[in-house]
């Protein structure tokens, strides 16, 4: 039933979305109100306000984990930090204005907000997935092409990765920001601000199969390659294990044999992961690409809220699979909260020791005052112990 009255209503809230955008009328929030059931947007604002406060935490404590532990001071570490800062981004700059638009069925943020929200969360999304095709890609080097891992992944040319996901991302909205492919506008139907057709042109498909379609499939692709590598190489040594392996760091000797292959299974637990993070972040967004996608042929707001909620999810999910999966980001994990704590420690101990200071002193001192005096007491009998221990030590030379 609620389809239907969405279908019968669309081209008046059209209407009235375009009143609202020049100025001159706000939609009707009962009109709003019969297309997306109350319960719905309910559900999609306390979802929304939940992924805020946790995305925000989890994000910015692994940034600060991953950043302060030296032993994971690598590539695959600074890329999963520019994906954590996507996510911090959108956990901070666009839900908290989707939260404003399901509590009050309808954007209240101005016409400029209205066209910056999608650039951003378009943006982010691109973002995210770009820094997950550089984990990707950094994985595929490591384990299959490792003789060139280290020329390609220096510093220098680390940074110029991760700026080309961020400038890329956002460089191909720009069109669309500018107004001359499509533009950003508020769609009422949905009462949020996506991308608009402008004299029937739509860059939507476009920016589907560029920033989201092709580095699916390029993920798709690597990890393809890495498996089969890695099935491959387990093999070899099972059926050679006395023989020397290839590792990322060189060839080794049979010595070193367990090792390597300890550091080899690390790899690939991360590679994994990493793997798993992609197949979250598919599930979350597809849905919504989808819908977005085909919005003219689907017709059910409760379907299209539940895929915005499924794309908020995938924003703060990346922590737990981090704390789950890996053992070395725990640790880091660990070493944040328990340096924290050692900080908190030390003041409290620093503070009680200078009120202490002076009682303590003179406690001291009516100790030393006792004992001087006596050749039986503590001094002389620490004098003749070191006495006795020159002369054993003349005897031994």
């Amino acid at each position: 039933m609620d389809e239907v009255r969405y279908l019968l209503q669309t081209n008046q809230s059209v209407e009235s979305g375009s009143a609202l955008l020049s100025g001159n009328s706000t939609p009707s929030s009962s009109l709003l109100a019969t297309q997306y059931p109350r319960a719905t947007t309910l559900f999609a604002t306390v979802c929304c306000i939940f992924f805020i406060i946790f995305g925000v935490l989890g994000n910015l404590v692994t940034i600060l984990a991953l950043s302060k532990c030296v032993k994971l001071r690598n590539a695959t570490t600074a890329f999963v930090i520019s994906l954590c800062t996507a996510d911090l981004l959108f956990c901070t700059i666009n839900l908290p204005p989707t939260a404003s638009r399901y509590i009050h069925h309808n954007w209240v943020l101005g016409e400029t907000l209205c066209k910056l929200f999608p650039f951003f969360f378009y943006g982010n999304v691109a973002a995210s997935l770009l820094s997950m095709t550089a984990i990707t890609i950094n994985r595929y080097i490591l384990i299959n092409h490792y003789k060139y891992y280290d020329k390609i992944y220096q510093r220098k040319y680390i940074a110029l990765m991760i700026a080309f996901c961020w400038i890329f991302s956002f460089s191909m909205l720009a069109p669309t920001l500018a107004g001359t492919w499509g533009e950003f506008g508020y769609h009422s139907p949905s009462f949020s601000c996506t991308i608009l057709r402008k004299a029937g042109r739509s860059p939507k498909k476009f920016l589907f199969v560029l920033g989201f379609l092709l580095p699916c499939l390029i993920i798709v692709i690597s990890y393809s390659c890495i498996f089969y590598r890695v099935h491959k190489s387990r093999k070899n040594v099972e059926a050679h294990s006395p023989t020397p392996v290839k590792t990322p760091g060189g060839v080794s000797s049979p010595v070193s044999l367990a090792r390597q292959l300890s550091h080899r299974q690390d790899e690939i637990r991360l590679t994994r992961m990493m793997l798993i993070i992609f197949c979250s972040f598919l599930l979350c967004f597809l849905p919504l690409m989808i819908v977005n996608v085909l919005e003219e042929k689907i017709r059910m707001p409760t379907v299209h809220v539940m895929a915005s909620v499924l794309a908020w999810m995938s924003s703060c999910i990346n922590p737990i699979i981090y704390a789950a999966m890996n053992r070395q980001y725990r640790q880091a994990y660990v070493r944040l909260f328990c340096g924290a704590k050692r900080r908190i420690g030390a003041t409290n101990s620093s503070s009680s020791t200078a009120r202490s200071g002076s009682s303590h002193s003179k406690t001291l001192m009516s100790e030393v005052f006792v004992f001087n005096p006596t050749s039986n007491g503590l001094n002389g009998h620490n004098a003749s112990n070191n006495e006795k221990n020159k002369k054993n030590e003349e005897n031994k030379i």
